[in-house]
């Protein structure tokens, strides 16, 4: 049964953290648990997690904020689940992020947590949502407000990020696939195809591949051709709908193929990206970039980059296979960035491009920066599409165009339909020193005497955000290129980008808890830092009314300055220690300070001790509240040296 989380709300009055003293309570409130705690863990919405309990009465469940919450700290630290549940347990920091005072309040198995996990996972393949995901954003959007972040402006970058999977060879994988089969059989099964199973069960399929030398390698992979196409039609009955099954018929899929009754194994080249990398995960792909290959997925991070913001905060994370492009995931992300922010400018690099990415930023009305274009890069002494200004309606069809030399004629639909054609003025263009030297796109027709520029839309958008990509670079700093820290921030907790867990459930998730916690400890360092400029501001102001004081104190001591022997001054009070020669002097010194208004004088001394001559007294001239922990620097020997 579902129950809400409001007890951290009225926590105990005597605890473990109230038995800190005042200082260490101080820094445990101002350290990301305690950020944890007021931006993030008060703010999660616990109502759409209630779908994964029963309705009917039954045993309440532990606190679903607790549970999200321990899930994005286990990722932020990049912890195991042992790790994190003795955190739970002894970290104070960890139990005050979730809203818990006292040791051993809240306790529950770690079974719960595994639990919980399974029902999102259900959750998700049944309906489609990923609910800590949703988490993510809600939070993030309460955080926005709160910070009064602008999010007109936000960037956009990829990086690969691999699975928990060992790295196989195709034998390996093929021998890995066989011998998971083998166990997923019966036991009368087992006994059936034990002959054949027995080269490929001694040892594990890296053993195996040991033992094989390169030239023979072809000869195994078509044996182990001949012999799964046979398991697909003898097991089909029986284990169609085995998991395991199902991975042997994709696996020979992607490797083999039929000519007539022949077993063929296909080239490395004839293997598709998406081809099975690890039967322990199947959704991870293949991609090589830059001479180097990944296994595994791709992160797409986006985040605000207004400059006037205090700080920046990461707005969305999305997680694909690694062969997945990058302007494919900024067409997903747009229509929920536009939802939730303000978006109106996105920041990203030449891969986040494309036609479809064009249409979808037209229809948002959002303006794309790259920092480079795909593509062919334009001749430098010749003029571009993009040299033309180009005007569009809200739809991003082309209206009228304006050349280099200032002429502006109107565009029309080519005779296709397929284009645009602007026609430009035969003499104008005569005249013009481009088209005089060659470098003008714009020619003359062989009928009409105008010039014509024919172009398509797809080479108008491109040719807009080289537009756009261009004046960026003429103001000489760009917006997009902190957001590569940002990356490195998410992946920090994973050693070389390489996550604890398999699947793009569990990568999606992993990741969101990174980032969710890479904004908590953005907000706490920006909150650091503004309480810092206020502590010095106070001091600023404070060495000022010092100032005054100490101006003050002089005026006062100069009329008795040969009885003064010792002075110490505090940030309220100063002491004085006068030597009396006479009762005359006492009251003389007595009467000064009054009629200087400090305030009330405490002599503290009885009436032997005021009118013996040669005592030595003390008296304290009080300000108001009096801190004898600040001492203030007085320059008293400058000042009894005076004439």
């Amino acid at each position: 049964m579902f129950r809400e989380n409001k007890q951290h709300l009225q926590p105990y009055l005597i605890s473990n953290v109230n038995d800190l003293p005042k200082k260490h309570r101080k820094r445990l409130d101002n350290s990301w648990a305690g950020v944890f705690y007021r931006e993030f863990f008060c703010h999660l919405n616990e109502e759409p997690f209630s779908v994964l309990y029963a309705d009917i009465p039954s045993r309440p469940n532990i606190p679903v904020n607790v549970l999200v919450g321990l899930e994005y700290i286990k990722a932020g630290f990049g912890w195991s689940d042992e790790e994190l549940y003795d955190a739970f347990i002894y970290n104070m920091q960890v139990r005050y992020a979730l809203g818990y005072h006292q040791l051993g309040e809240g306790d529950f198995e770690l079974r719960t947590l595994y639990n919980f996990r399974q029902r999102l996972s259900q959750h998700m393949q049944a309906q489609g949502v990923n609910l800590l995901d949703q988490a993510f954003e809600q939070v993030t959007d309460e955080q926005i407000v709160a910070f009064k972040l602008k999010t007109g402006k936000q960037r956009m970058d990829s990086t690969f990020v691999a699975s928990n999977i060992r790295k196989m060879g195709r034998l390996q994988l093929l021998v890995e696939v066989l011998q998971r089969v083998q166990r997923m059989l019966n036991e009368s099964d087992q006994e059936k195809y034990a002959k054949v199973f027995g080269p490929y069960l001694n040892g594990h399929a890296g053993q195996y591949v040991y033992r094989v030398k390169g030239q023979d390698t072809s000869k195994h992979m078509r044996q182990i051709g001949i012999f799964m196409q046979r398991l697909l039609v003898d097991l089909k009955e029986a284990y169609a709908e085995e998991a395991v099954y199902q991975v042997l018929e994709r696996v020979f899929g992607e490797h083999y193929c039929l000519e007539g009754q022949e077993v063929l194994a296909k080239t490395g080249d004839q293997l598709s990206a998406s081809s099975l990398q690890s039967p322990d995960d199947l959704e991870a792909a293949y991609r090589e970039k830059a001479g180097r290959a990944h296994r595994g997925y791709v992160a797409n991070i986006s985040e605000s980059c207004d400059p006037e913001n205090s700080l920046q905060l990461i707005t969305k994370v999305q997680v694909e296979p690694n062969n997945t492009d990058d302007a494919r995931m900024l067409v997903e992300a747009l229509p929920n960035l536009k939802e939730r922010t303000d978006l109106d400018t996105i920041y990203t690099d030449g891969g986040h491009g494309s036609p479809q990415a064009d249409e979808v930023l037209t229809e948002h009305q959002v303006t794309q920066v790259q920092t480079a274009i795909r593509g062919r890069t334009p001749h430098p002494d010749k003029l571009h599409l993009s040299d033309f200004e180009i005007k569009q309606t809200e739809t991003g069809k082309p209206v009228q165009i304006t050349c280099p030399h200032g002429q502006q004629v109107v565009v029309k639909t080519g005779s296709k339909r397929k284009g645009f054609v602007a026609h430009f003025d035969d003499a104008v263009c005569q005249a013009c020193p481009h088209s005089q030297a060659g470098q003008c796109p714009a020619r003359p027709g062989k009928r009409d005497v105008r010039f014509r520029l024919y172009f398509s839309q797809q080479q108008a958008q491109i040719a807009q955000r080289r537009r756009h990509s261009a004046a960026k670079k003429k103001e000489g700093w760009n917006l997009r290129a902190a957001v590569e820290a940002t990356v490195r921030e998410v992946k920090h907790p994973f050693p070389a980008g390489k996550l604890p867990v398999r699947g793009k459930f569990r990568m999606t998730c992993k990741l969101i808890g990174s980032a969710a916690m890479t904004n908590v400890r953005r907000i706490q360092r920006s909150l650091a830092a503004k309480q810092k400029q206020e502590n010095e501001s106070k001091e600023i102001k404070r060495r000022g009314e010092d100032h005054k004081v100490n101006s003050f104190c002089t005026s006062l001591i100069l009329p008795i300055k040969h009885l003064v022997e010792e002075l110490t001054l505090l940030k309220h009070a100063f002491f004085i220690k006068v030597q009396v020669s006479s009762v005359d002097s006492l009251y003389k010194i007595r009467i000064i300070l009054i009629l200087y208004g400090i305030g009330q004088v405490f002599p503290n001394l009885d009436s032997k001790q005021i009118i013996r001559p040669g005592n030595s007294l003390r008296w304290n001239i009080n300000f108001g509240i009096v801190n004898r922990s600040e001492r203030m620097n007085f320059p008293l020997g400058k000042f009894l040296n005076s004439p």
